[in-house]
Order: structure tokens, then sequence, then C-alpha cells
């Protein structure tokens, strides 16, 4: 296990890994300092790694990488210490054929990092989205039945609240911002998961995505739709010390999140 009393765990959205490592990743990775880094939207194949990419610093890695579409999806994780099990077929290949989970297990939690679909292409994908959501609730609370704690982290691709996003009004029609969406995530707190920056940052308005288009940075006009969410437990326990959204990190069309956590 971690030879330290805490950990700081970070969940990033690169739009690309092939394209964010031009620009100053592993400066920003190694500024980061955690001790796990959990990438979404990789969008590589296995043969398409480097070996720059495959032993990122001193860090072991992970995988997971969509099958259906090349160029598409895809998640990795980056660990400076071994989990005891690392899953990236659930058996669900309705789901794991797009690369969007990895599940590591450690001694003392269960992390999950997951690139959720994103419903605006179609009415499908819309289904399709909201069918992921609930099969990851579902097989997580299996995990929840025998006593495991969870972190669950990456990108949702769906803002939950107003404070969430810079216009709520003319998003409310379009998916990331629609009740069904958020419906799930309300769902999420009922269930006794906690939204871990907004446990910390009730009225704080942050966001960790802006469009390319629109000047939206440089406006600040973003979404906050990368989150940690944890289990109930690991917050009584006063196990959750700091959650943190990094605006200054660039290189994608996100920034990353993270939390610190006690072991």
């Amino acid at each position: 296990m971690f030879e330290k009393n805490s950990l700081k765990i970070i969940s990033w959205n690169v739009n690309g890994l092939r394209a964010v490592i031009k620009k100053n990743f592993l400066q920003s990775v190694s500024a980061l300092d955690a001790d796990i880094v959990l990438l979404q939207e990789t969008k590589l194949q296995e043969d398409q790694r480097t070996q720059e990419m495959i032993h990122l610093l001193d860090y072991q890695s992970f995988w997971s990488y969509s099958t259906v579409k090349k160029g598409y999806s895809g998640v990795a994780a980056y660990a400076r210490q071994m989990p005891e099990k690392v899953i990236t077929d659930f058996a669900r290949p309705e789901f794991d054929g797009e690369g969007r989970v990895i599940q590591l297990d450690f001694k003392t939690f269960t992390l999950f990092n997951i690139y959720f679909p994103n419903g605006q292409m179609s009415d499908e994908r819309l289904a399709y989205k909201l069918d992921f959501y609930n099969w990851v609730l579902d097989y997580a609370r299996t995990l929840r039945n025998e006593g495991k704690s969870l972190i669950i982290t990456g990108d949702f691709n769906t803002a939950h609240n107003e404070i969430d996003l810079k216009n709520p009004g003319p998003n409310s029609k379009s998916s990331g911002f629609l009740r069904i969406e958020r419906d799930v995530l309300d769902r999420m707190v009922e269930d006794g998961y906690v939204d871990t920056f907004r446990h910390f940052y009730p009225d704080t308005v942050k966001y960790s995505w802006w469009s390319y288009r629109f000047n939206a940075r440089k406006n600040n006009a973003g979404w906050r739709i990368d989150y940690f969410f944890v289990t109930r437990d690991l917050i009584d326990k006063g196990r959750v010390t700091q959650a943190f959204i990094d605006n200054d990190v660039f290189g994608s069309d996100h920034c990353p999140v993270g939390i610190v956590l006690k072991i």
C-alpha cells in the first residue's frame, strides 16, 4: 500500500493524450505531484501508446481502449503503487467496447475512473448515456453492499445544478443539463454519495470544462462536469480532507480536479 498517510488523486479529461502530451503535459503532471492520476478521453488504441505514455514519470499505468471506434473514448490510470486488483472488463460488451471504465481496488477503498457518455449527438446516445449511468450505479451498489468504500471520478458529462454552469437557462434543453440527466446525480446524492467539491465549497462558482468556441475559457463561460463522488463513510470518517479544481492547468478543454484522501 502507499507509504504516505494521505493520497492526492487527480482526474483529468485530456481530450486526446497524443495532443495534450505536446502541450506541457509531463510538466503539468509532475507539478500536480499526485499519487494517482486518472485520465479520460485518451483517444488511443493499445498499439498507439508510446513508452513515454506507458512509463510516465514514476507511475505504473493501466488502460482501457475503445474497440468499437479508433481515436475515440478511452481511459488510463497512473498509480505510484500497484492496486490489489484492476478491472477493465465488466462483462457488459455494450459498455466495455467503448473503453470507459477502469476499476482500481486498493486496501481501504475502490476507485473508479469513468468517462461517462455524451448524450448530445442523438436520442439514442442520450438513452445510452442514461443506461450507462444506471449500470454504473447498480454495479457500485453491489460493491457497497460488500462494505466497500467507493470513489467515483471522471468526466460525468452532466452539470448537476445551476451553479455548475455559466448559462443554465439556455442549456436546460440540451444534453448535459437535461432534468433527466441531473436526476441521476440527485439520485447519487440520495443514495449516499457526496460531491466532494460541493461538500467543501457549497457556494463556489468554479468550472472544469469550457467550449473551444467563443473564447469560453478566457471568459470563464464554463461547466463543472468533472467530479469526485465518494461514499458517505469517507466523509463522515474525515478521510477526504481536500477537494479542488485546478483552473491554472491548460492543455485540454478540461482542467484537472482532485481530492486528498487519508489512508
